[in-house]
Order: structure tokens, then C-alpha cells, then sequence
């Protein structure tokens, strides 16, 4: 509970009383209705107020304490800003012992904060299931007026979600937001899709909320916003369109996002309406919907091309190399990648090729053609530092350390990847740390040093699990999965696969499923449970022809063959160690195809499907 509470913003530093001035002028009628409410107010009485910024809150509050009319008044400030908050009654009966009561004065309670616990969506929210239902216990247990401070939203989900307690209302005071709030919050909000992505949640969630009191302003609870408030309500449901995306919560995104679509299409500029288009393509692209995403980023690049925007038509373009990539369609998203790279060209963005030469490396490197991967990250990371961009190049480096990992440079990759994690730190984005954490796990399992590697696992897991992110997960479970396997725990291995294969099924992630499928064959091999390795083996496999992975394939087959030499069935297990064989030698793979050999070698020279003779 805070009695009292300076105003935080800068804007409202400078002269509190100028401040309070300018707000009480531009909402005088509505204050002087207020000021008799409390006046009048006797016993158990509720109030509602809103006010869409909490600065204009606290101006709010100090106008009341400083007013003259108000001087045999008490006013006490309860903040409950916990968004778990369930029973309010309970703690306001709580804190009510602790306040010492002034002589002949009234006392007046202002609730702020419950917006935080009453949220933006979501039914029934259980501060306001306990809200209604207690109301009754209000009068014998609260017996003071309390003024409730709140914004338009939390106040709309009061009324529907707690009819029974705001029927008992004796007041309601809409204030109107001062410009000058109104301008500090545009500014907080500007440049919102390069920045959000680096926040650390409690920051992102805040920048949400911010969003959410703007869109109050511009578009009220039952009212249409026309002219250029319209336009500015366009730009904020897309700005929490990009917000929610940015915390993994698509389906969220588009409530926004949609909405944004419908105002932006009847704009005669279309450029904003594609920049929409794009997002709404990224909501589907995070829950691996790429054919509809393909669909949207198809659209943004049509009408970037019909207006002749070519920045438009490079944005478009990326996403839909992108989502190709994601498919494992590599020459498709070769072609979109190369396209926007004409058109930087032409344009002459030397600073934009940076990304796309980058995901040229991507392509390279999951076609395992690893020295042309090098290449373009290489051209990528000039171009970065040329334009001192040191906070992209993280992401370059951490590239640079998978292409160091696949060719067994252990040693390069982890300088990269520790490259890569400073700057990560340096800029303070914590997300992003988690990949990085991820690799150097995989580098230190690589060289046999487990425990580093489960440390390193488990700092991208806390990290993943912070930020909601599911589906990255998935990936660090497996990884944790290969560490217990290694170190012979083998249900410790069961259960991290299985947590992983449960993500990648839920996310519809079946080429990622492959990978997951083959590391149960090989913890079931581990345990001798033949049938059960060999049916996760031909799962595995199965996906990896439909992808047309082939290294990967050989992988499973190689597994396969060794399954087949435990059941001493060695023709069977002659056939799949030729087919891993040759796939590894077709991709000039020395190291494993010097393990495939070695197995061939092992098997018994004198054999015909049988057990040879002792």
C-alpha cells in the first residue's frame, strides 16, 4: 500500500502544481461532481473513476488532498498492483488496522492498480469472480467510501464480469487525458516493432498496458473512432499486434491485428496496410501455419509491387523466403532471398543485404554446403560492421559458431558463440541469450563435457520458460534429452524426448519430430527394447525421406544397422550401414562415414542372414 505517491513521469516532474492546474481545467466540471461525491459520501459508498494514465492518476490524487474543499478528508492510496491478486476485500480489511485514523476527518479510500489483476482478455477474471461475490461482506467489513481508479477497459470488464458489484455504484467520473500524456505515451510507444523484441517481460508487459490505455483514448468503449483518431487506433492495435507477437502469444495478435487490416484497407495509403498484411503472415508463421502466413506476405508483396514501393516488396519478400525456409523448401526461399538482394542493389541498401546474405547462410547451411554458409554470414558480419551495427552482428557470430560446430571446429564455434553472448548481454536482451546458451550446451555435450552442457541446457530452459517461449523448448528438452543419454540415464532421457515430441506435435513441427523420434529409438536400443527403437527408427526415417533430408536419413539408417547387429540379423544390418555409407560419402561427411565404415568392418565376414558358426 502506498499513502503517497510522487508522479514518475518526467513530463510531470517539472511543476506539480502547474500540472495538477492544467488537468483539473480541462476536466473542471467533472472534478467539481468529484469533489460533492466525496463530500457526500458516507459509509460504504462506491466510486468509479476513469483515467486511462496512471500519472493522471496521481495528479488526480494530489488535486484532491490539495483541494480546500477536501481539508476534513482522509484520503488513503491502496495499490494493488499484483496481477495474481484473487480476494481484494482480504487485503484491504487487512491494511484497514494500520491506518491511523486523523481527528474529525472523514476517511476516504482510493483503490488503484486493479487493472493489473483484472488483465485485458480472458474471462472471469478471479479478482472480479471474488468481487461479486463477496459484495454483501463489503458493508460490515469496508464501511468507508472508496473511490476506484481505474482505466476504460478494466472498468468495461468490471461491468461484465462483476454486474452485482458495480450495480452498487453511487458515482461514475470519466476524466479526459491531458495532451501532454498523451504525448509522452506516443513517444514511449514509438519505434515499438524494432525494440519490443529486447525487452524483458515485466518491461514488454508494460509497454502492452501503455498501449492498451492509448487505444482507450482513440477508440472508447462504445464508441467508433473516425478521421485521424482512426488512423491512430489502426496504429496501435497493430503496434499490440506486434507486442503480442513478440511474447508468443499469436492467436492474441491477430484479435488486434485483424482489426488493424479492416481499418487499414480503407486507408487510400496502402503502405501501412501491407506492413499489417506481413504481421498478420508473422502471427501464423510462430504457430508454423506457413501456408496461410505464405498467403498474407503473397498479398503484401502484390500490392507493394502494384505500388511500386520496393521496400515493400523487400519486406514481403524476406517473409516469404523465411517461411520457405521454415518448410525446407530451400530453392524457393533461395529465390525470394535473391530477389530482395536485386532490389537492395538497385536501390543501392548496402546496409539491408547484411540480412539477406545472412539468411543465405541459413539455406547453405541446412543444405550442408557449409563453406558457402561461412561465406555469406562472413559478407553479412563486413557489412554490419561497416555500419557499426554491433548489436545484429550477435546473431552473425552465433551463426558463424553452428557452421564451426557442423565442420567439428568445437573450439571456433564456442569463440563465436561467447562473441555472440557478450553483445546479447552488452544490449541487454536476455531472449536472445537463450539461443546462445543453447549452443555452447551443444559444443561443450560435443567435447563429452556433460554437466557444462546440462548447465548451459538448463540456462536456456530458465530463460525459454521466462519468456512463454513453448516451442524453443522443445528443442532444449531434446538436447537435455542427448546429455542423459550420454551419461547412460536413460528414462531421465525418455522423459526430456518426450517432452519435446509433445511441444513439436502441439506446434505441428513434424520434421523437427524426426530428430526427436530418433533419439527415442536410441534410448530404447540402450534398454534392449528392440521393437519399440526399431518403430521410433522407422518414424524417424519416414519423415526425413518426406523432407528429403538425406543426411539425416543416413544417421537413421546407420542406427538401424547397429539395431539389426544387436539382433545379430547382419544382412539386414549390411544393408543399412552401405545406405548410411553412401550417403555420407556422397556429402563428403569423413567423420561419420569413418564410424559407418567401422561398423561395416565389424560385422562378420563369413554370413548369410544367419548367426555364423562359432
Amino acid at each position: 500500500m502506498n499513502s503517497s505517491r510522487k508522479p514518475s513521469n518526467p513530463h510531470l516532474q517539472r511543476n506539480l502544481s502547474s500540472e495538477i492546474g492544467l488537468f483539473i481545467a480541462l476536466n473542471q466540471e467533472i472534478f467539481a461532481q468529484l469533489l460533492t461525491f466525496v463530500d457526500f459520501a458516507e459509509k460504504f459508498t462506491i466510486g468509479f473513476v476513469e483515467i486511462n494514465f496512471p500519472p493522471d492518476a496521481e495528479i488526480l490524487v494530489e488535486a484532491l488532498k490539495t483541494n480546500p474543499e477536501c481539508r476534513d478528508i482522509q484520503f488513503v492510496n491502496m495499490n494493488f498492483s499484483d496481477a495474481n491478486l484473487r480476494f481484494l476485500r482480504d487485503e484491504i480489511v487487512n491494511i484497514l488496522p494500520s491506518i491511523q485514523i486523523e481527528l474529525n476527518k472523514k476517511l476516504v479510500l482510493i483503490v488503484q492498480g486493479l487493472e493489473k489483476s483484472i488483465g485485458v482478455y480472458g474471462d472471469y477474471p478471479p479478482v472480479l469472480q471474488d468481487l461479486n461475490f463477496v459484495r454483501d461482506a463489503y458493508k460490515r467489513t469496508v464501511p468507508y467510501p472508496i473511490l476506484f481508479i481505474l482505466p476504460d477497459y478494466a472498468l468495461t470488464r468490471l461491468a461484465k464480469f462483476a454486474p452485482d458489484f458495480w450495480a452498487w455504484q453511487s458515482g461514475m467520473f470519466r476524466f479526459q487525458t491531458p495532451q501532454v500524456t498523451k504525448d509522452y505515451a506516443i513517444n514511449e510507444t514509438q519505434n515499438t516493432e524494432r525494440i519490443i523484441d529486447r525487452l524483458e517481460p515485466p518491461e514488454k508487459q508494460e509497454r502492452i498496458d501503455l498501449l492498451h490505455r492509448l487505444l482507450m483514448e482513440y477508440k472508447p468503449t462504445g464508441h467508433h473512432p473516425t478521421g485521424e483518431n482512426l488512423r491512430n487506433c489502426s496504429n496501435i492495435l497493430h503496434q499490440l499486434g506486434v507486442a503480442y507477437i513478440s511474447k508468443i502469444e499469436p492467436i492474441k495478435a491477430r484479435e488486434y491485428l485483424e482489426e488493424a487490416e479492416k481499418i487499414a484497407n480503407e486507408f487510400p495509403d496502402s503502405t501501412f496496410y501491407t506492413e499489417v498484411l506481413n504481421t498478420l503472415g508473422d502471427s501464423y508463421s510462430q504457430q508454423r501455419q506457413f501456408d496461410t502466413a505464405i498467403a498474407y506476405y503473397q498479398k503484401s508483396l502484390n500490392i507493394s509491387q502494384q505500388l511500386q514501393n520496393p521496400r515493400g516488396e523487400i519486406a514481403a519478400l524476406f517473409n516469404l523466403g523465411n517461411a520457405y525456409l521454415d518448410l525446407r523448401q530451400f530453392t524457393q526461399a533461395t529465390t525470394f532471398y535473391q530477389q530482395c538482394l536485386e532490389i537492395e542493389q538497385q536501390i543501392d541498401d548496402r546496409y539491408s543485404q547484411a540480412g539477406i546474405y545472412h539468411n543465405l547462410g541459413m539455406v547453405a547451411q541446412d543444405l550442408r554446403e557449409f563453406e558457402e554458409a561461412r561465406r555469406n554470414y562472413q559478407q553479412a558480419l563486413a557489412i554490419k560492421i561497416e555500419f557499426g551495427d554491433r548489436y545484429s552482428s550477435a546473431s552473425t557470430y552465433h551463426n558463424l559458431g553452428i557452421v564451426a560446430q557442423d565442420l567439428r571446429e568445437f573450439e571456433e564455434a564456442r569463440r563465436n558463440y561467447q562473441q555472440a553472448l557478450a553483445i546479447f548481454i552488452e544490449f541487454g536482451d536476455r531472449y536472445s541469450q537463450a539461443r546462445t546458451y543453447h549452443e555452447l550446451g551443444r559444443v561443450a555435450q560435443n567435447l563429452r563435457e556433460f554437466e557444462e552442457a546440462r548447465r548451459n541446457y538448463q540456462q536456456a530452459l530458465a530463460i525459454l520458460l521466462e519468456f512463454g517461449d513453448s516451442y524453443s523448448q522443445a528443442s532444449t528438452h531434446h538436447q537435455l534429452g542427448r546429455v542423459a543419454q550420454d551419461l547412460r540415464e536413460f528414462e531421465e532421457a525418455r522423459r526430456n524426448y518426450q517432452q519435446a515430441l509433445a511441444i513439436f506435435i502441439e506446434f505441428g513441427d513434424r520434421y523437427s519430430q524426426a530428430h526427436t523420434y530418433h533419439g527415442l529409438g536410441r534410448v530404447a536400443q540402450n534398454l534392449r527394447e528392440f521393437e519399440e527403437a526399431r518403430r521410433n527408427y522407422q518414424q524417424a526415417l519416414a519423415i526425413f525421406i518426406e523432407y528429403g533430408d538425406r543426411h539425416s536419413q543416413a544417421s537413421t539408417y546407420g542406427q538401424l544397422g547397429m539395431l539389426a547387429e544387436a539382433e545379430e540379423n547382419y544382412a539386414e544390418a549390411k544393408v543399412h550401414l552401405q545406405t548410411a555409407l553412401e550417403i555420407y560419402v556422397e556429402y563428403k561427411d569423413e567423420y561419420w562415414g569413418a564410424i559407418a565404415r567401422e561398423a561395416l568392418e565389424r560385422l562378420p565376414v563369413d554370413f548369410d542372414g544367419n548367426k555364423p558358426p562359432i
